[in-house]
């Protein structure tokens, strides 16, 4: 029996048992060998492992389409809202982005063993730093089954072993899509325990993955707040994060009306379960009753309800009232919140305020107004003269992303290759001892 199934056995033995701490504490041990492995694995060699799950993917189209529709059919007999249905579907179109995003992270250059800042020291040894692998990661996610694809990309690419314990309502699609995973590594000769998909949605295992540091050294969560909160709140792992995407569109006077009204529409139509979607716009008062109009007519046409403040309602009678509480809400949902500004200061005010500091834009033609917008609002992505849909890893050129995080220590905005690596000094010398 090889060490992989040997290891695999031991595992569903504790799940078989209900002992769900002792599963992924035997999870987490082969994750930390597998991550060993990695760190000896060259660049070829985890690319052609990429490229294997690429084409096993390719192959089981069908069948992750099967276990898709188990899943959303379940999804709406339990009453999933409309954005977690959607978060949740896979189609044809959407399994060959999965596809290309394995071909675009197997073509992303290696960070693994780069050298950076080598200068000589008076000593005459030289010191720089060297980018080498985080080890073994935790990702704890729901709705999306293409997670476990974009996570267990990345998380090799970058030489990380990884635990991935996806959401009870994706459980097929996860299961299908793990198995192609698997059949990738083993293609290319790579450990299996390098990406394991946690075979239970038992809420122990959430609190295993978050308490053990001896096998785990980084948790990633994506999904609601509750879950988010939950894990910050207990892991004595270190988390990467956001909690929420509030992100707003600020409209300024000197902005072209017909970009801002691509853009508006674009940033809160083009899907609405994500967290780069806009829930906020605001609109400098000078150009309001130019813009708002065709805005509002635009958004008719995509049944967007629209909640607006007193000056906004003075343009669009027909707008409900905003209140306190749609300020700071990410609807995740065609419900938009709309607010007349009186200039910029007003409408930094307002993010910094209700914000979630994930992803603000500006339409604009004043370069200096710009620039501050770009210095003044602290959120990890701040975008001019664009859609807040680019926030993500794909349009980054990440290849992909794990996540998105909003802390500022380590790793912000989109998380790809190198946000997945961290760096240690290394020496170079020609036999100096210190005087």
């Amino acid at each position: 029996m090889s060490g992989s199934n040997a290891h695999q056995n031991i595992a569903l033995q504790q799940l078989a048992a209900g002992n769900v701490p002792a599963y992924i504490q035997v999870l987490g041990q082969g994750a930390r060998a597998a991550a060993r492995e990695l760190r000896r694995a060259d660049t070829g060699l985890k690319n052609r492992a990429l490229e294997a799950m690429a084409s096993r993917l390719t192959a089981s189209k069908q069948l992750i389409l099967e276990a898709n529709a188990l899943d959303l059919q379940r999804g709406k007999e339990t009453g999933l809202d409309a954005a977690l249905l959607d978060r949740l579907a896979l189609n044809d179109a959407r399994i060959d982005a999965m596809v290309e995003g394995l071909h675009q992270v197997a073509a992303l250059p290696d960070p693994v063993g780069e050298i950076d800042d080598m200068r000589y020291r008076p000593s005459g040894i030289q010191v720089g730093k060297m980018r080498v692998p985080l080890g073994v990661i935790g990702i704890i996610y729901e709705s999306r089954p293409n997670v476990t694809l974009e996570a267990a990309s990345l998380c090799l690419k970058s030489g990380n072993a990884c635990l991935l314990r996806g959401g009870s309502e994706a459980s097929a699609s996860n299961a299908a899509i793990s198995s192609c995973i698997q059949e990738g590594l083993a293609d290319a000769g790579l450990p299996a325990e390098s990406v394991q998909v946690v075979a239970t949605t038992d809420r122990a295992a959430v609190g295993a993955m978050i308490s053990m540091p001896e096998y785990v050294d980084v948790i990633i969560p994506r999904g609601g707040k509750s879950l988010i909160e939950r894990i910050s709140r207990e892991a004595t792992v270190p988390v990467i994060k956001h909690l929420d995407g509030v992100c707003h569109v600020y409209i300024d006077t000197t902005a072209d009306p017909a970009k801002a009204l691509a853009i508006a529409v674009n940033a809160k139509t083009h899907r609405y379960g994500t967290c780069n979607t806009m829930e906020t716009l605001l609109v400098d008062a000078p150009i309001a009753d130019i813009v708002l109009p065709e805005l509002a007519r635009a958004y008719a046409e995509h049944h967007v309800e629209l909640r607006g403040c007193e000056r906004t309602r003075a343009l669009l009678p027909q707008v409900a009232l905003a209140t306190e509480e749609d300020w700071g809400a990410e609807y995740l949902a065609p419900i938009l919140a709309i607010k007349v500004v009186d200039g910029m200061d007003e409408a930094i005010q307002h993010i910094e305020q209700y914000g979630s500091h994930h992803t603000d834009a500006i339409v604009t033609q004043d370069i200096s107004l710009a620039r501050r917008f770009m210095a003044e609002v602290d959120s990890s992505s701040v975008i001019v003269n664009a859609s807040t849909r680019f926030a993500d890893g794909f349009e980054y050129g990440l290849g992909a992303e794990i996540g998105i995080s909003t802390d500022k220590l380590h790793a912000r905005g989109p998380v790809g290759l190198e946000g997945l690596t961290t760096q240690k000094y290394v020496v170079f010398g020609d036999g100096q001892i210190r005087q």
